[in-house]
């Protein structure tokens, strides 16, 4: 037999003169002797596709991706090979393709192959969606509304228009808790009445900021040789800072005198009470056009809550696959240990009102203890809340 690179050399000499048979023929024969390399395949499968020789040109593109079974253009060339013989796995075949997209730019002609495929394949996870839709729509009518949130969160995670994100506690994860993104309402009946405090809250920040001894610091300080890098832009800086009232179980006399209406309802909110680590209670500021990096929080036996105080439209907050956007006196507690992130892409500073609480799932029993671990580590560490 000979040798593969002369066979395709013969084979660029066929094409050349216009023998695409004979130019299959010696594709073919050095694709077979050239082992792990995909690239004769993937000629050959583009001669057959160029012939009209569609089953045969699938046939060489599938040996490819055997040999390199994430290759882009290979996975490109399957779905459009499967779209052109007219087979229903020609959709799934091209999210496979779009899953291995590389970053950046794309060769014009490559780019529109792209966007055929984006096309393909939103056009069959909505025909999916539709279809799931109608499935569910009889137990649906009968869930209650949470449930139906839930249920229309399974359904957008199958079409994999969102994925589940996991609690990742950085230091105290509490084993068998429910992972939820947002949490329910109906667990924490002091919501009401914290809502129904928003101008009494908003008004006390205003006195705390017009206080002489007003405390005002980095929502993120520690020391610059810690190993922590996504809090660099952030470190120390002003655009994210903090009036706390309470920090790591000690009340921040300064602030906190300037606020006694505000602490009394904070003490409706059951609240952890940890020494070196609950409760945290602060006013937490965001400078105009600055984002916070996604990250995740202590631990997930507490909850965090959050009354938006002074919120310019624009203002938005991501916790797993879900993004809220704050509206003022709207408040809602979510699990800081699922990835999150925020962003004020306005040109005025945003204001809300931050908080701990206990995670509803934790019995007194557990509570207790969880609290008796974390002081005896000598609380939340610098990062904490």
């Amino acid at each position: 037999m000979a040798e593969p690179r002369f066979l395709l050399e013969e084979a660029d000499r066929a094409v050349s003169a216009g023998d695409l048979a004979e130019a299959r023929r010696l594709l073919r024969e050095g694709a077979e002797s050239s082992q792990n390399d995909p690239g004769p395949w993937l000629r050959l499968a583009g001669i057959c596709r160029a012939t009209g020789e569609t089953d045969e040109a699938l046939e060489a593109t599938e040996r490819a991706l055997s040999l390199a079974p994430l290759d882009f253009t290979a996975l490109l060339l399957r779905a459009s090979l499967l779209d052109r013989l007219g087979k229903p796995e020609a959709a799934v075949a091209w999210s496979h393709a779009l899953a291995q997209k590389p970053d950046g730019d794309l060769p014009p002609q490559l780019a529109q192959v792209v966007a055929q495929a984006e096309a393909r394949v939103e056009a069959w996870v909505q025909a999916r969606e539709q279809r799931m839709k109608q499935a569910m729509a009889g137990p649906k009518e009968e869930a209650s509304p949470l449930q139906r949130r839930d249920l229309e969160r399974f359904r957008s995670n199958v079409l994999r228009r969102t994925r589940h994100f996991h609690s990742e506690s950085t230091h105290f994860h509490y084993p068998g808790l429910a992972e939820r993104e947002f949490h329910p309402r109906d667990p924490f009946p002091w919501l009401d009445e914290l809502e129904a405090a928003t101008d009494t809250i908003q008004s006390e920040l205003e006195e705390v900021m017009r206080g002489e001894r007003a405390e005002l610091v980095p929502y993120v300080s520690y020391p610059d040789h810690m190993p922590l890098d996504q809090w660099r832009t952030l470190n120390n800086n002003i655009d994210w800072s903090a009036i706390h009232l309470f920090k790591n179980g000690e009340r921040v006399e300064t602030n906190a005198r300037h606020c006694p209406r505000t602490l009394d309802i904070l003490l409706k909110c059951d609240q952890p009470r940890i020494p070196g680590a609950s409760p945290n209670s602060m006013f937490s500021l965001l400078a105009a056009n600055t984002g916070i990096p996604a990250h995740v929080g202590v631990t997930n036996a507490r909850l965090v809550c959050h009354l938006p105080l002074i919120v310019p439209n624009g203002c938005w907050f991501r916790v797993g696959a879900e993004t809220r956007h704050w509206r003022r006196g709207e408040a809602f507690v979510f699990d800081d240990t699922i990835e999150h992130e925020a962003m004020n892409s306005t040109d005025e500073l945003r204001i809300i009102l931050i908080f701990d609480v206990w995670n509803p799932q934790l019995s007194p029993v557990e509570r207790e203890a969880v609290a008796a671990l974390i002081a005896s580590e000598g609380g939340l560490p610098a990062e904490g809340l």
